[in-house]
């Protein structure tokens, strides 16, 4: 089934009553009300963070087509229903296509996703490869099988997009992925390197975009089930208990549950580089450095101020505070007619 699917306009939900009726049995209670409202505060939130990342790192422009890499997962799931929603608002015009790699995993269940997609009215492809037997005849029983899953994965999805003329390929890596990747270079691999919210593939061609940058996972996890969208598991690489990035995930939701904005404070810090403070030549000129006799407020105050092992300050802890945002992230201009953000997200049908 690799032909593109055009889907038909999804059905319109029921309109809700009108202001000022008189409560009936079919009208929700007090807990339902409740229960509406924090999962209409929670779509606010993550509609505001996905269009401040598109806004702050130009991820989408006018006449792109996004190739929305669907896996069945609730991180992809809440990345097509955002885009679809922010599509609708947004201040360029752009397209989207999902795109689902069949892997021919055992027991996956094909017709999840093509009436998911069709439901919602969106264009989409499964592209069927058979990488499961390869993962399987190449890894041995016991090892990580990601590094093979991944390249394979990643060559068929560029291939792909090259044949949609997609030109921007989103996926759905959300704040704790970039957070937990910078943790374990610095634990296993010796570096300090993240993962970016865009970067240009490997083979140079295309254009790769992470919209989910500023979402915490906890809140994808919300939003799945107010959603209610048809996970699928992942028998290949989800069950591998044993991966590093399992155990540093473990280790940051255990930080995050004593130390309440720790995650944040780590995305932050990722935008925050001080290079003369570090270790890397290449990146500040520490061979050539002379005295210049004229003080530099940006000089060494590495640990100035307060104590940077001190139990978090609560209110310091909350992330950074967005400025009041426009169709896409950016300052509305004066007077200008843009639809907002965090408008409350439509119900689906």
């Amino acid at each position: 089934m690799n032909a593109l699917h055009d889907s038909p306009p999804p059905a319109q939900a029921d309109q809700p009553p009108p202001a000022g009726a008189a409560p009936t049995s079919a009208q929700p209670d007090r807990p339902a009300h409740k229960a509406a409202f924090e999962a209409n505060k929670l779509s606010k939130r993550l509609h505001r963070q996905v269009g401040q990342a598109i806004a702050d790192f130009h991820m989408i422009g006018q006449g792109d087509k996004v190739m929305v890499c669907l896996s069945g997962g609730k991180d992809s799931y809440a990345l097509l229903d955002i885009l679809i929603n922010l599509r609708e608002r947004a201040p360029v015009r752009f397209d989207l296509v999902a795109v689902n790699l069949d892997q021919k995993q055992p027991g996956f269940p094909a017709e999840v996703l093509p009436n998911y997609l069709r439901s919602r009215g969106v264009p989409f492809r499964i592209e069927e490869q058979d990488t499961y037997s390869i993962v399987k005849k190449h890894i041995p029983e016991g090892h990580t099988m990601c590094s093979l899953c991944s390249r394979l994965r990643r060559g068929i999805l560029y291939r792909v997009a090259g044949e949609l003329g997609a030109t921007r390929i989103a996926l759905g890596h959300h704040r704790d992925d970039m957070v937990v990747t910078m943790l374990m270079n610095m634990f296993f691999g010796g570096r300090l390197k993240g993962m970016p919210p865009k970067l240009v593939s490997d083979d140079g061609r295309h254009v790769v975009i992470r919209p989910l940058a500023y979402v915490a996972e906890t809140d994808l996890e919300r939003f799945a089930e107010v959603r209610r969208f048809p996970i699928i598991p992942c028998t290949l690489c989800g069950s591998q208990d044993n991966l590093q990035r399992v155990q540093v995930k473990k280790m940051l939701r255990e930080w995050e549950r004593h130390y309440p904005g720790r995650s944040d404070n780590m995305l932050r810090a990722m935008a925050h580089v001080t290079p003369s403070h570090l270790l890397d030549r290449n990146l500040h000129p520490f061979t050539s450095l002379q005295p210049t006799g004229v003080p530099d407020a940006r000089g060494d105050v590495a640990f100035d101020g307060d104590d940077p092992c001190a139990p978090p300050d609560p209110a310091a802890a909350r992330p950074v505070a967005l400025p009041k945002v426009g169709s896409w992230g950016r300052p509305a201009a004066p007077g200008a007619p843009t639809a907002p953000l965090d408008a409350p997200l439509e119900e689906q049908a």
